[in-house]
């Protein structure tokens, strides 16, 4: 079961990668038509507001669709055989959903205890969804749907029928069967989720009413799950579904930073809903004090290497909020520093709130200047530049507990490892070459070979070849393994040694630690199984 909520995370985080660009469109295209900010430059009935405005719209367009995102992108990593086939059938059976479940509640609303006659949004509990007036189940219907149309897509894509019935196989059979599957489903929802809408209502207000300690535990969880892959399962219903606010965190605030920058108010007032996207502040000031920390007590002979990890690998987490490189640096060698990260991280956010400073902050430092940042210096340069002393203040905690634990029982952080081991990665040719015991070619090996297809090569022989392997999928920086003989996966410092940062098993579940290029290797990756 952990094998499916994990493979099933992964795939659920395809199409966040598109948030980083659509919230930084969103974040420009609402600071230019600021006219707090750029003056009677930004008035409505000029080319500047009207020019900005149209890449403005443009750029909610992820966030306007997001049901429909999740919906289709679910496929592509869950989908057995033909994703992209998969996708189109994923879509036509979830907008026949929609469509049936609008039907029913314009014919017998009061049945179901909806009015469909109200406007959409608000506490209506209704949505558009691709033009189609229905209930509002957010990304959890759209995950729901796709998931019964990926199991139907699987199970009977390649049912094989009657000749003379030839033209109704393939994803026309997943439809058809799709389609009555829908009629059922559609019902339940109309007699269900109007009273999960309740329940997510009281759930909002419970949050809200929880304050300081409700952040503490949020944050401490986002953190925790990483090495588990469940984070996304997390953050995602507060960040774009309806757990805290209506559309997500996200889209809302976005939707309000004119009223925001137009305001001298504090934040935590004008946007409470905020506390939650807290996550990156570990990445912007907790992981610079890890890795300072790790240079402190590196041996003095491999500090000079021991840069040339560390520089880039912090970079990432702060400007990309990509953290899995420099953590999974530690997990795995002392999962208790990791814990002390988690409980770190947890205490730098709250206090992040205590002093103010809230609002989209769960990327790296581009996306958190777009959305906030740039747009809200005017009026609340005070609160961020508070937020700064918390944050380097938190820095140098990171440092002192890292430093003194890492001292204290003496764990074999990078750098501190023993002599024959070397900080720097291998490459991966050099890796073959070595185990081929032909050092001499390894260089102009590497040199030759597409470099994605030489990490899927060594990536695949260390989990024990294709014959080991169930099915393969991918998160941002993660590629996910279920394998058949857990006994055959090598150790995390041989996948390290091959140039990737290290690997996680958990019986068959393996997650190899690839970083941003992870979708390439993957495909490098499918065509040697």
């Amino acid at each position: 079961m952990m094998q499916k909520i994990q493979k099933f995370g992964g795939a659920m985080f395809t199409p966040v990668l598109l948030f980083a660009f659509a919230g930084v469109v969103i974040g420009f295209g609402t600071l230019f038509t600021t006219e707090v900010i750029f003056g009677s430059l930004a008035a409505p009935d000029t080319l500047w507001y009207g020019v900005w405005n149209v890449i403005l719209q443009g750029g909610w367009t992820v966030f306007n669709q997001l049901p429909l995102l999740f919906a289709v992108s679910l496929p592509i990593g869950l989908a057995n055989k033909q994703n992209a086939r998969c996708c189109m059938e994923v879509l036509v059976a979830y907008l026949t959903f929609n469509y049936f479940v609008s039907t029913m509640l314009s014919q017998w609303g009061p049945t179901f205890g909806v009015d469909f006659s109200a406007e959409v949004g608000g506490s209506s509990g209704l949505a558009m969804v691709a033009s189609i007036k229905t209930l509002d189940m957010g990304m959890i219907g759209a995950l729901a749907i796709s998931g019964i149309v990926i199991a139907l897509h699987n199970k009977f894509f390649e049912t094989e029928l009657p000749e003379w019935l030839g033209v109704f196989s393939g994803s026309t059979f997943v439809y058809m069967i799709a389609f009555f599957v829908m009629l059922p489903t559609a019902l339940v929802a109309c007699l269900v989720w109007p009273h999960v809408q309740d329940g997510i209502r009281a759930f909002q207000g419970f949050v809200a009413t929880v304050g300081l300690p409700g952040v503490w535990i949020f944050a401490f969880l986002e953190r925790a799950l990483i090495p588990f892959g469940l984070h996304h399962l997390l953050y995602s219903p507060f960040y774009y579904d309806n757990a805290v606010v209506n559309g997500g965190i996200y889209a809302a605030f976005a939707k309000q930073l004119p009223e925001i920058a137009a305001s001298s108010a504090p934040l935590t007032e004008l946007a409470p809903y905020a506390a939650f996207t807290c996550s990156t502040w570990s990445k912007m000031f907790g992981c610079p004090g890890i890795a300072l920390a790790f240079y402190a007590t590196a041996k003095p002979e491999k500090r000079q290497e021991l840069l040339g990890l560390l520089i880039p690998i912090t970079l990432t987490a702060i400007f990309c909020g990509v953290t899995e490189p420099i953590e999974f640096t530690f997990l795995f060698i002392a999962p208790a520093l990791f814990i002390v990260h988690c409980v770190l991280a947890a205490c730098l956010a709250t206090a992040m709130n205590a002093v103010g400073v809230v609002g989209v902050f769960a990327g790296g430092l581009i996306e958190i200047s777009s959305l906030n940042l740039i747009p809200l210096w005017a009026n609340h340069w005070m609160t961020y530049l508070t937020g700064l002393v918390v944050g380097l203040v938190f820095t140098g905690i990171w440092f002192v507990v890292f430093r003194f634990l890492i001292l204290k029982f003496d764990f074999k952080t990078p750098g501190r490892e023993d002599d024959e081991e070397e900080v720097k990665f291998r490459s991966k040719a050099e890796y073959r070459a070595a185990k081929q015991g032909d050092g001499s070619a390894a260089i102009e090996a590497g040199a030759e070979e597409n470099p994605y297809a030489v990490t899927a090569a060594a990536c695949m022989e260390l989990v024990g070849g294709p014959d080991n392997i169930v099915d393969v999928t991918n998160c941002v920086t993660r590629l996910r393994l279920n394998v058949k003989d857990e006994t055959l996966v090598a150790d995390d410092k041989d996948f390290k040694a091959v140039g990737t940062s290290g690997c996680m098993k958990k019986g068959k579940s393996v997650q190899i630690i690839i970083g941003l290029k992870v979708p390439k290797v993957r495909d490098e990756f499918e065509k040697l199984m």
